[in-house]
């Protein structure tokens, strides 16, 4: 029975395919400190926020008032932005 030819063109346009088609870099790897300062910037930025609502305002820094909120919301803020850098 005789063959169609399309099939030989469907081998040669899968192997012209393979052949352009970009090779993948690995990208390089985060340096060993990366993860730690990412979990420790969200951690104290949490711990910063609860303290200032469970001291009514009197710490961390009392004269900050609700600047403090800011100020924890940005270490959360810092570490999720590393969070999304994270390889």
């Amino acid at each position: 029975m005789p063959e169609s030819r399309g099939r030989e063109g469907a081998k040669k346009r899968a192997q012209r395919a393979s052949e352009l088609a970009p090779q993948t870099q690995k990208l390089p790897s985060n340096p060993s400190w990366f993860v730690p300062v990412m979990c420790t910037l969200m951690i104290v930025g949490v711990l910063w926020v609860a303290t200032f609502y469970i001291t009514s305002g009197q710490w961390p820094v009392e004269a900050l008032r609700y600047w403090n909120l800011a100020i924890g919301m940005g270490l959360i803020m810092a570490g999720f932005v590393m969070a999304t850098r994270w390889r």
